[in-house]
């Protein structure tokens, strides 16, 4: 299934004017569990860094994390790193026009180059680890670029049927992807060969956060892969299932999961 292909055409329908991006923004906050999830640990990080940090969004997409922390404190200055030189230049508009540039900085870069030596203390990673190969090389790249004590919040899928995935025979239902997910074990060891300690991760997208995903996310991607008529079917949908999809949502963000299709973990350096 192709998603970046959808995501570009979302990107393109909501860029321009501040209201339409905000909309956006608000809207990924609402639809996408895991920005539920990495918006509780930010919370959490946000408590150990009251004052002046520096901030990596590290695989920025859309930029509505970095939006979502430029929010969370005005003295964080934040740059943004994408492979994506048309969402980097999107966003590089949306935040100039929005009076953050003296704090906000968005740059087209490749994680498997990073080279900036102990410069922030927060790092975050968003569905970024799945689309690449040279994974230990990117976590060494993190670990080097954390100031001590530093932190490192990644969310990506799991090997319990993240990207849909739930045998052998069962491929990726996102055709970027180059992992179909990571194992606790798997990321722990290799967070822990890079230099990192006091490694923690949990699952997310339990029982009904997978639901909630298939309704709101798998169904209609679908859709759009099959074709573009369906953007006008999709208010309608939405009007069904998106009420359905918050209340699993919320269940999903309070339970603790004994398995789930997401990771969130957190490292130090």
């Amino acid at each position: 299934m192709q998603y970046e292909p959808i995501k570009q055409s979302l990107g393109r329908f909501f860029a321009g004017s501040l209201f339409m991006r905000k909309t956006l923004y608000f809207l990924l906050d609402l639809l996408l569990l895991r920005t539920w999830h990495v918006k509780k640990a930010l919370r959490k990080i946000s408590q150990q860094y009251s004052g002046k940090a520096s901030v990596l969004d590290a695989g920025s997409g859309f930029g509505q994390y970095t939006w979502r922390m430029s929010r969370m404190n005005k003295l964080w200055k934040i740059k943004a790193l994408d492979i994506n030189s048309e969402q980097i230049a999107d966003c590089n508009k949306f935040f100039n026009k929005s009076g953050l540039s003296e704090r906000v900085v968005f740059q087209t870069g490749d994680l498997t180059a990073l080279a900036d030596l102990n410069c922030y203390n927060i790092i975050l990673s968003v569905d970024v680890m799945e689309h690449i190969e040279e994974d230990v090389l990117v976590f060494q790249n993190f670990y080097k670029s954390l100031k001590e004590n530093g932190v490192l919040l990644i969310s990506t899928p799991s090997d319990q049927g993240g990207s849909d995935v739930h045998n052998a025979e069962e491929e990726s239902f996102i055709d970027e992807h180059v992992r179909d997910g990571y194992s606790i074990k798997d990321i722990k060891e290799k967070l822990t060969l890079a230099g990192f300690k006091n490694i923690e991760a949990g699952y997310t997208y339990g029982k009904p956060g997978n639901i909630s995903w298939r309704l709101s996310m798998k169904y209609p991607v679908k859709m759009l892969n099959t074709s573009y008529l369906f953007f006008l079917l999709l208010p309608f949908y939405y009007l069904i299932f998106f009420p359905v999809s918050i209340v699993l949502n919320i269940f999903d963000l309070s339970l603790t999961h004994k398995t789930g299709t997401g990771l969130l973990v957190t490292a130090r350096k």
